[in-house]
């Protein structure tokens, strides 16, 4: 079936509510134990996590098994199992949630699947060992609405992740979906769907934050028969996820937003660059087109305006540096994927020369809730400055890991705390990274600071696309320096020399530094590379490069004192400034330390006290991961 008018959009939209309406998370918890079809239910939806971290972790066998079993019993008919994308709560996963009832089961395994079947769905019990245990309560949380990693979020861009199947359109069209597209061609001229992006005040949320509906007006501005629209999905940050984790969950989002924006600048023409290392975000992508296409949603004359709109798919070999959009342009055309010099700004001369509006992932999944929503709510929400939603890959050193999205002007420590859970295994924190290798480490003293472009950059970081990573006093801020700074190294196009010799000079001062052999002068050295770095290099890559090296030097400079005048590393991260050393009083002789050194570094007689000759000790921890007794520690 092709849709031709705005009724047969509506009656998909119809016939569809119904499987989305057992799926509402707004409903009061009533405290009812009982559940399942003892509760009378006549339908019931199990959901499973299709995101690629679940996905990794067995979700699609979980769900094969509960099919099954629902088989055996004979309710199959009542039961629907139906994949989602990322719920968010990966430190939690794999996640199966049942509706309506809206219970959530954490980290399942394949073989809980029948248990969850005979219990709950049958039996009418909830399987209490699976459920979320509260750390502060110590009480088991039936749903996610009382659960603290989602009580202070809103989710905008993620609004249909973990709620609709991404590979039926229908689920998507039930919530709303392609009813924008329809109001913005059918209502609006393409001036009237600029000028609501722009007093919505959406910012790119790729890192630069420049005003997307301003972005949008110079692009339709540009005088061209052909332009073109197209979706960084160029995902490069290390621990980042969230534009992988929206095109998992939510594709048509951004195949509506993108057919929007060719209304409103005149291009006929999408291309979504996504790097190739996403199978799972290629294969819902193509699935979505190909459905698209099928109601009529894209193609020639949608919805009979004469309006036409066409995506296609084009990879990405994984280059950092291709996040940046001339190098990602150039990429697309078969180029080497460099930057090259602004202006001509793409909105000018971008893919082949032609006009080209280029946002990021989560940038386009704001679009058609703004239009559904009116730019007046989407304004309401964040700060002066900073409107809207931020979405944050939250790794490292926290308890709750996972995809998040909060208002502009949250605080981290509102982030880290509260949804995050606070800091792994008790220990302090340290320094949260945020805006990925190109950011800064922030410290305690920052803890509350609004998240938003102007505060984090103030505070000497950045937004960046949304990775946030989180430290604690076992991290090594001169080796996290080293880490982000070898990583830009290594992306580097090698374009412009600040960037290319700069950042190496730089990596091997820090790797001067970690090998204990650094100096007071090495530090000023550092700085001042840093900045020349910084206001020299042709593209955000290079202009930002140094921020770890900055941050870390003005939040830690007592570490990197330590690290050359003492030569000693405080989080014992750095191998060259520490030594291996067999405690005397717990050794016993047994020998085994001496056996398995690759050096002969150890010697002792058999039931003697060993002893380790750090001359020939390559500091490779054999030793100590041989020792039973853990008699051996570094000092």
């Amino acid at each position: 079936m092709k849709i031709q008018t705005l009724k047969d959009l509506e009656k998909i939209k119809a016939e569809s509510l119904a499987s989305l309406e057992l799926r509402n998370e707004v409903a009061p918890d009533t405290g009812d134990e009982t559940c399942g079809l003892e509760k009378g239910t006549d339908h019931i939806q199990i959901l499973t996590c299709g995101g690629t971290g679940c996905k990794a972790s067995d979700s699609a066998e979980i769900a094969a098994r509960i099919k099954d079993c629902l088989k055996q019993f004979g309710v199959e008919d009542k039961v629907e199992v139906i994949t989602t994308g990322c719920f968010g709560f990966c430190e939690k996963g794999p996640i199966v949630k049942v509706m309506p009832d809206n219970t959530f089961y954490t980290k399942v395994k394949p073989e809980d699947a029948a248990e969850i079947v005979k219990e709950h769905i049958i039996g009418g019990r909830r399987v209490q060992r699976l459920l979320y245990i509260d750390p502060e309560t110590n009480a088991s949380v039936n749903d996610s609405k009382h659960m603290n990693f989602y009580r202070k979020q809103v989710r905008i861009a993620l609004r249909n992740c973990g709620l609709i199947d991404p590979e039926n359109i229908r689920e998507y069209i039930a919530r709303d979906g392609y009813m924008s597209l329809a109001d913005c061609i059918l209502t609006k001229t393409p001036a009237e769907v600029i000028d609501v992006v722009k007093r919505s005040g959406l910012r790119g949320r790729g890192g630069a934050g420049f005003p997307t509906g301003n972005k949008w007006e110079f692009a339709s501005k540009s005088n061209s028969d052909i332009k073109y629209v197209v979706c960084n999905a160029d995902e490069g940050d290390p621990g980042a996820f969230m534009d992988r984790s929206i095109m998992e969950g939510d594709p048509n989002s951004i195949i509506e937003a993108m057919a929007i924006c060719g209304y409103a600048i005149g291009a006929k023409y999408g291309l979504i660059y996504v790097r190739a290392e996403y199978p799972l975000a290629i294969h819902r992508l193509k699935t979505a087109i190909g459905q698209a296409h099928e109601l009529g949603l894209l193609g020639d004359n949608i919805l009979g305006t004469g309006f036409s709109f066409d995506i296609t798919i084009r990879y990405g070999a994984g280059a950092f540096v291709c996040g940046e959009e001339t190098a990602l342009i150039h990429s697309m055309e078969g180029k080497r994927g460099e930057p090259t010099l602004k202006p001509p700004f793409p909105a000018v001369e971008g893919y082949r020369k032609y006009p080209t509006n280029v946002n990021n992932v989560e940038t386009w999944a704001n679009i058609p809730v703004i239009f559904q929503k009116g730019p007046d709510w989407f304004a309401s929400i964040g700060t002066e400055k900073s409107k809207g939603t931020k979405v944050f890959a939250l790794a490292g050193k926290i308890n709750n890991v996972g995809l998040i999205e909060v208002p502009m002007g949250t605080t981290l420590r509102e982030v880290i705390y509260e949804i995050g859970g606070g800091i792994k295994n008790g220990k302090k924190f340290k320094a949260v990274q945020t805006g990925g290798p190109s950011g800064g480490c922030l410290t305690e003293k920052h803890l509350d600071i609004p998240i938003d472009y102007e505060s984090l950059g103030a505070a000497g970081s950045m937004m960046g696309s949304g990775g946030m990573i989180v430290m604690d006093e076992d991290n090594c801020m001169v080796q996290v320096a080293r880490f982000y700074l070898g990583f830009i190294v290594e992306e580097s196009c090698g374009k412009c020399a600040p960037c290319r010799i700069g950042n190496k000079r730089m990596l091997e001062i820090l790797d001067k530094i970690v090998a204990g052999k650094g100096t007071v002068e090495d530090l000023d050295k550092l700085e001042d590379l840093a900045n020349v770095i910084k206001d020299a290099s042709l593209c955000g890559l290079g202009q930002t490069s140094p921020n770890p090296v900055l941050s870390t030097l003005a939040n830690f400079r007592d570490e990197y004192m330590e690290h050359v005048v003492e030569k000693k590393c405080r989080a014992k991260q750095c191998m060259s400034m520490l030594n291996y050393i067999i405690e005397p009083d717990r050794c016993v002789g047994c020998h085994l330390c001496a056996k398995n050194c690759p050096v002969e570094a150890i010697s002792g007689e058999l039931k003697q006290k060993h002893v380790i000759d750090q001359q020939k000790c390559i500091k490779c921890g054999t030793c100590m991961s041989n020792c039973r007794l853990h008699a051996i520690s570094l000092k």
